[in-house]
Order: structure tokens, then C-alpha cells, then sequence
């Protein structure tokens, strides 16, 4: 049954890049010329208060419920942006983590470099992921994470031109590399202050830190919300 589910899953994603494709071709046709970005990406938000764990997934799920739990237990709303391939093998937890009450952004669909694309490829990446994620939770995503921080004009230009604000952080806690949680911690509270964006993904020793981190965030008198809330 969870073959069948998984395979039907995966002739949606397909039918979506083929008909994005097609779009994109069009549109290629019609005017390859690519719009001026009127904007940079987003390092840091102007909220005062506010400040944001934001969680990016691209694999598994063995570490996103106790990630959940926390985050419930804590009362704390944050944005988690989803890789496009791994939405259509988990949708059931993006569903989930979406129900839960978490904002969903977008981080592409194959986790490419995204400063190496072309124009066309950028706006296939971001749009691809977008009618996918629609599909499994109805949710227009505005926000776009560029996966390992890595983005050209031509990104800037495709997100905007599909409604989206490219979004980077102010720091990162490299958990992916690093499996300390008192280092990521550590990271994660620096130079405390409103409008912070805090980079972590779903791992073992993010999970170790993720109590203390936000603990110590709210000890501090701030507030941990989506990134949506931190930018204003």
C-alpha cells in the first residue's frame, strides 16, 4: 500500500516538473529576457522581538517529531522550508508539520546551486517545488531558502518573479556538519537580538540543543516566530 501511495506521489511530482517544463519553455519563447531584482536576499529581519529557528529539510524524518514535540511543548511557531523531492516521498509529515501550525517555505526541488543555474532552471527549481507542495497542502509558499545559501541575480529575479523573497540567515549553526550540540547551541544564541534567523536542519544534536536554544532565546526576552513575523 505505502509503494502504491509512494509511486502515485511520485507521477504527481513528475506530471508537475513535465507541465512546469512546458510553462517555462513558453515562457522562454515568449520573453527570455529575465527582470531586473529590485531586492537583495534577506539576512535579518526588523522585528524587534521577534526571532526565528528556522529549520531546513531536505532528508529523512527520523528527527522532525521530537523537533515537533519541542517546538509544541514550547508553544513556538517557526517556518520550515522543504526540499521539493523530499515533500513528494514525506507528505505526510509535511502535512504534519504544516497542520501543526508551522509556516512551509520553499528550498527548491533537487537541492542545486542554485548560482550555477540559468534563469530558466532557478524558476523550474522554485516552481516545481511550489505546485507541488500546493498539491499536498493547499499552502502558497512566499519564502525561499536557496539550498547551501548559494544564489545568483538570476535567482533573486525568478524568486521574485514567481511572488517569492529570497530569504539567507543571520546564523548558521552548521549542524549538518558539525554533530555537537553544545557547539550548535552555542551558535544558535549568539549576539542575541530581534530579527535574528537562526539556520538549523533536522538532526540528532540539533535536537540534543533545540530545549536549551529556545530556553535561552525566550530568557532573553524575545520571541521565537515564523520567519514571515521576524521580517516585519
Amino acid at each position: 500500500m505505502e509503494k502504491k501511495a509512494r509511486f502515485f506521489r511520485n507521477v504527481i511530482a513528475n506530471v508537475i516538473i513535465a507541465a512546469t517544463l512546458v510553462s517555462m519553455l513558453v515562457y522562454t519563447l515568449v520573453d527570455n529576457s529575465v527582470p531586473a531584482s529590485a531586492e537583495k536576499p534577506i539576512y535579518k529581519g526588523e522585528s524587534a522581538q521577534n526571532v526565528s529557528l528556522m529549520v531546513n529539510v531536505y532528508w529523512g524524518t527520523e528527527f522532525l517529531d521530537p523537533m515537533l514535540e519541542i517546538f509544541a511543548a514550547h508553544e513556538v511557531k517557526t517556518t520550515f522550508f522543504v526540499g521539493g523531492m523530499w515533500a513528494a516521498e514525506n507528505d505526510a509529515m509535511l502535512k504534519k508539520i504544516y497542520e501543526a501550525g508551522h509556516e512551509i517555505g520553499n528550498h527548491g526541488y533537487f537541492h542545486k546551486d542554485h548560482k550555477k543555474l540559468s534563469a530558466e532552471r532557478n524558476r523550474e527549481e522554485i516552481e516545481v517545488t511550489h505546485k507541488l507542495v500546493k498539491s499536498i497542502i493547499g499552502c502558497d509558499m512566499t519564502l525561499f531558502a536557496p539550498p547551501s545559501g548559494s544564489f545568483s541575480e538570476e535567482t533573486l529575479s525568478g524568486a521574485k518573479a514567481l511572488g517569492y523573497t529570497t530569504i539567507m540567515w543571520t546564523y548558521d549553526t552548521i549542524d549538518w556538519r558539525d554533530h555537537n550540540a553544545e557547539l550548535i547551541y552555542s551558535r544558535a544564541v549568539k549576539d542575541l537580538s530581534g530579527g535574528n534567523l537562526v539556520l538549523m536542519h533536522p538532526t540528532a544534536d540539533t535536537v540534543k540543543a533545540l530545549d536549551r536554544i529556545i530556553t535561552t532565546i525566550k530568557e532573553a526576552g524575545l520571541n521565537i516566530a515564523p520567519v514571515s513575523q521576524v521580517l516585519k
